[in-house]
């Protein structure tokens, strides 16, 4: 079976949703002439997929529903591109953690009744790495989480891959909760507690790991879910985070949008979404109980992996570490000959991010 190609998908993760939230989520959106085909092909997709949601519940009620989460997760927050995946394959080789997996953010509504069948298809099918920068993907592989709660909610903030002419929006309803009603903001509570109910039970682990850029500016949220969580906040270069954001968000907006959007448009979305993810997350984090927060520079990480995340566990009393420590070296070792993307900062670039973000540029001690 051919493997397909993430620039030409016929199309998008939609169709992996709940028929209500995805009728919810194109209500009143344009959809250009040219993406119709992909419209309607995911609808109809979607709409076949939803048959088995009877199921589903059936399969959820009798095994996961009273599942109890006593364990307090650890949350793994900071922009996109700012080291959080590598962060996050680091801590999944800990066996007491479970996690969200590729396949359960796509098909989230088929994850205990259909994994037996459609995940085999999704590894024949799927690339082999990322085409954005190069990581492994597999239906295995720890991913984050909001992708499975735009298929579960329409409210979420990952609608923008769709219609990015409404991230404004999305952002100011969905990234910081700051617009957002009462209900809505419930409503994505409840799924997320049932999300990673599931993704534990899928995976075996006794702590949730989470690794969501969006849940960055929802620390209040988090906290009224689970008052002991943890939480690794993760800062990289600016310059690096622009550019490379840049580039992750016009790859992947272009093979699963349904609407047009210019370059110009996605970097002032960019300039403006950091902000307010930096914003929200300084107004919440005081909200954090004391010894559950750790503040990493992803370059400090990078330069020594095993040591930070020995250090990461202290800080934030997690037990485990030594238990772990050998699953966690030969994943490290076998990552030291991986090949990052190489940004070299364009003048054009530094006067952006300078404008935009000096004040994290300031207060994070990187050189302007």
């Amino acid at each position: 079976m051919a493997r397909l190609n993430f620039s030409t998908l016929p199309t998008n993760p939609l169709v992996g949703a709940r028929w209500g939230a995805f009728r919810k989520v194109v209500k009143g959106k344009r959809i250009d002439k040219k993406y119709k085909g992909k419209y309607v092909l995911t609808s109809i997709i979607c709409a076949i997929l939803n048959l088995g949601r009877p199921l589903e519940e059936l399969v959820y009620r009798l095994r996961v529903r009273n599942m109890k989460l006593d364990d307090a997760p650890l949350f793994i927050l900071g922009h996109w591109r700012s080291g959080t995946t590598f962060v996050h394959n680091v801590f999944c080789k800990d066996k007491q953690f479970g996690y969200t997996t590729t396949y359960q953010t796509v098909f989230p509504n088929i994850m205990l009744s259909g994994q037996w069948l459609f995940r085999r298809c999704m590894a024949a099918v799927m690339p082999e790495r990322r085409p954005t920068d190069n990581m492994e993907l597999s239906p295995d592989l720890p991913q984050e989480e909001e992708f499975a709660m735009s298929n579960l909610v329409p409210y979420s903030f990952y609608h923008f891959w769709y219609f990015p002419r409404h991230t404004r929006e999305y952002s100011d309803k969905y990234l910081t909760f700051r617009d957002c009603p009462e209900e809505e903001r419930e409503a994505y509570k409840r799924e997320f507690v049932r999300l990673v109910k599931t993704s534990l039970y899928n995976t075996g682990g006794k702590r949730f790991l989470s690794k969501n850029p969006p849940h960055t500016g929802h620390i209040r949220e988090i906290l009224e879910m689970f008052p002991n969580a943890r939480f690794i906040y993760l800062v990289r270069n600016p310059y690096t985070v622009f550019e490379s954001t840049r580039n992750f968000f016009t790859n992947v907006i272009g093979p699963l949008k349904l609407q047009d959007i210019t370059p110009e448009e996605i970097e002032a979305d960019i300039v403006q979404t950091y902000t307010d993810l930096y914003t929200r997350y300084e107004e919440q984090k005081s909200l954090i109980p004391g010894g559950h927060l750790t503040e990493v520079r992803f370059e400090d990480f990078e330069a020594d992996p095993l040591g930070m995340t020995e250090r990461i566990y202290r800080d934030l009393s997690i037990d485990g570490f030594e238990e772990a420590r050998p699953a966690i070296e030969a994943y490290i070792g076998g990552k030291k000959g991986y090949r990052k993307n190489a940004y070299k900062y364009e003048e054009r670039t530094r006067r952006i991010v300078e404008e935009n973000w000096g004040y994290a540029l300031r207060q994070w001690g990187y050189e302007m």
